[in-house]
């Protein structure tokens, strides 16, 4: 590799795990298969929700757009870590280490605000249960998940962007197995004040204020609940909500284990295991908490599976 100072590195090696070839065999096969996992529950979630009439609401359509996104944020990291395990390759160019941080901060983005969006959608859904589908109106809706994409390509532009500033050094090792943007700028040689600044900025809008938004909708749901007379009607009120506070638990908990882990221990392992739990567990575990929790979306899976049973049947008469 060159010696000294570069404008722009021609490539980034990602450490990632074990370089032990028995290990590297068993995380090939645990991470494909959670990808797998992943990948199927999530579009086997927007598949039913899109051929099901019973679920065009506004809660549904929010999930169905959760779902994508976490299948997309999921294929920015997992696939690229699947490969450079079985071609025992760990490099990743400086085009593609941009791609990456550019794709994985704004489908991290843009599952912060639709779970925000969800939010909402509950509180209106639960405080004010007469005006809710003149408040949830499909134009709404439509505008607040196309307000959820815009914030979030624009915030990862920003961030991304100004990383093509920075000159970087001759050790481009990145110990993690994605290009993850604060172990980035670890590598420039140059001044990364101006990017640091960007990045709390962007936390803020894009983090922050959000998760305050949840938060206080959250304070107007219980204040409604505890307004309901009958033990009966707080819980089907609070039951509403459950799956979607479980999932902002688990997004949040976890992203918040990143932060902590990275910050008050050093060890590159430590960040390793909670961000596989931040970009792998909590999108896997998501399709399981709202489809076992959930009637309504059990029997629109289920009706999807046997349409698609009775098509594969009717295939394979056919072919006979």
């Amino acid at each position: 590799m060159e010696t000294g100072n570069q404008t722009h590195a021609p490539e980034f090696l990602l450490l990632g795990f074990s370089a032990a070839s028995q290990i590297q065999f068993i995380l090939f096969g645990l991470f494909l298969s959670m990808y797998l996992v992943t990948f199927t529950g999530n579009l086997l979630i927007i598949l039913a929700i899109s051929s099901d009439s019973h679920l065009h609401t506004p809660m549904y359509f929010f999930l169905s757009n959760l779902s994508f996104a976490d299948l997309c944020f999921t294929s920015t990291t997992i696939p690229k870590m699947l490969l450079n395990i079985v071609t025992q390759n760990k490099f990743i160019t400086y085009a593609g280490c941009l791609s990456q941080i550019f794709f994985f901060i704004s489908f991290g983005c843009l599952d912060n605000l639709l779970l925000t969006v969800m939010a909402y959608d509950r509180f209106v859904a639960i405080s004010h249960p007469l005006h809710y589908t003149v408040i949830m109106s499909p134009r709404l809706c439509g505008l607040l998940v196309l307000g959820s994409w815009c914030i979030s390509v624009m915030g990862s532009l920003l961030e991304t962007l100004t990383v093509l500033r920075l000159s970087f050094c001759t050790k481009m090792e990145i110990p993690h197995f994605f290009c993850d943007l604060p172990e980035v700028l670890k590598l420039a040689c140059s001044d990364t004040f101006i990017n640091n600044v960007v990045i709390y900025f962007a936390t803020g809008i894009l983090a922050v204020i959000p998760f305050t938004g949840i938060l206080f909708s959250y304070y107007k749901i219980v204040f409604s609940i505890l307004r309901i007379s009958s033990a009966g009607g707080k819980y089907k009120a609070f039951s509403t909500c459950g799956s979607h506070l479980l999932v902002v638990s688990l997004f949040y908990g976890t992203g918040l284990g990143v932060y902590l882990s990275s910050a008050a221990v050093p060890s590159s392992r430590t960040s390793l295991v909670a961000s596989v739990m931040y970009t792998m567990v909590t999108p896997m575990l998501n399709p399981f908490i709202y489809s076992l929790r959930n009637t309504d979306m059990k029997g629109a899976l289920g009706r999807l599976l046997s349409r698609a049973t009775f098509y594969n049947d009717d295939i394979i008469a056919g072919l006979s």
